[in-house]
């Protein structure tokens, strides 16, 4: 099985893919979608829906892990990362890939043991438990981590789909 881990974000959505095969996990690809903020907000969302759907085809996952989000002060940056979280959604939903999603502590109880970890912990231990796996950035990272939470958890909280 193929699990797809996302880490949603405005400016540099994760993702990273896992293949779990007689209860051994194994480092597939990861990457980072990076949008430019002067660039017009449709024009982001789609370049990180379509970049998703391209990954989606090469790797074929199937099922999918994504982080929840934090509410953060300001309100614009909500909105625009819940934009951002909405199209990461979609993209695994227009191949009917089942989503899971899990709060941060969670993935980082799953990866590091420690609900509480710090990035540089979690990264370390993508390391560890994905040998051969360097990734590309922090958002890879915790997109790796979210997949590797689900490999623990298989299913727990996931989005159920209607056609």
């Amino acid at each position: 099985m193929r699990i797809l881990g996302l880490d949603p974000s405005l400016s540099s959505t994760g993702w990273g893919i896992i293949e779990v095969e007689n209860n051994r996990i194994r480092y597939v690809a990861d990457g980072f979608i990076k949008t430019e903020p002067k660039t017009d907000l449709t024009e982001r969302l789609y370049t990180i829906y379509k970049t998703l759907c391209d990954v989606i085809e090469l790797y074929k996952p199937d099922e999918a892990a994504i982080e929840q989000v934090f509410l953060n002060s300001n309100a614009v940056s909500t909105i625009k990362l819940g934009q951002a979280r909405g199209v990461v959604i979609l993209a695994p939903a227009t191949y009917q890939i089942p989503l899971t999603e899990y709060e941060p502590n969670q993935i980082k109880k799953a990866v590091v043991g420690v609900g509480h970890a710090e990035k540089g912990q979690v990264e370390t231990m993508v390391k560890i438990l994905l040998p051969g796996c360097k990734p590309k950035n922090n958002d890879s990272s915790d997109a790796l981590a979210a997949a590797i939470c689900h490999n623990s958890f298989h299913g727990a909280n996931s989005f159920r789909m209607v056609k």
